[in-house]
């Protein structure tokens, strides 16, 4: 299979796991799983996985989720575009420092699609829209575990 038509799958993945129906009280608790995927791919394989994949997830994204066409194409770019600068240095950091940086970086997306909201003037009507960012620090490890099986399984390369 080629490493892209796998990395592929991950993509699609992580969308179905962002439409998947959830109660109405979790809804704030979803992790950014898109986002965690395509920082997982661009540490540790950047020269396949970088600013245009955001970009394409970010569009495919706003399509599902019928947002602003480029509002999460944005802040998916932006961020990948800082992850990308920094994926040698956060390639050898432990999974708690790894950690501790993607919470700047969910953080960082959420204060991005924050901002475009407020200037379409949606803002989120809660203070737990931010929760998404602890939620998402929770699962990396084991998303990084599993998709890093993923990847020798499938020996992407």
């Amino acid at each position: 299979m080629p490493n892209w038509v796998a990395i592929l799958i991950t993509i699609v993945a992580a969308l179905l796991l962002t439409i998947l129906p959830m109660p109405a009280w979790t809804e704030w608790l979803r992790p950014a799983w898109v986002l965690l995927v395509l920082i997982y791919w661009t540490v540790t394989m950047p020269y396949l996985v970088g600013v245009g994949t955001a970009w394409l997830a970010g569009l495919v994204f706003d399509l599902l989720m019928g947002t602003v066409l480029g509002e999460h194409a944005l802040a998916f770019t932006l961020v990948i575009y800082f992850i990308s600068r920094l994926s040698l240095r956060l390639r050898m950091y432990s999974l708690p420092q790894q950690g501790m940086n993607i919470l700047i970086f969910i953080l960082f997306y959420q204060f991005i699609i924050y901002c475009i909201q407020g200037f379409l003037g949606e803002l989120p009507n809660s203070h737990l829209y931010w929760l998404s960012s602890i939620t998402s620090v929770v699962f990396w490890p084991w998303l990084f575990l599993l998709m890093r099986d993923f990847q020798r399984w499938f020996k992407i390369s």
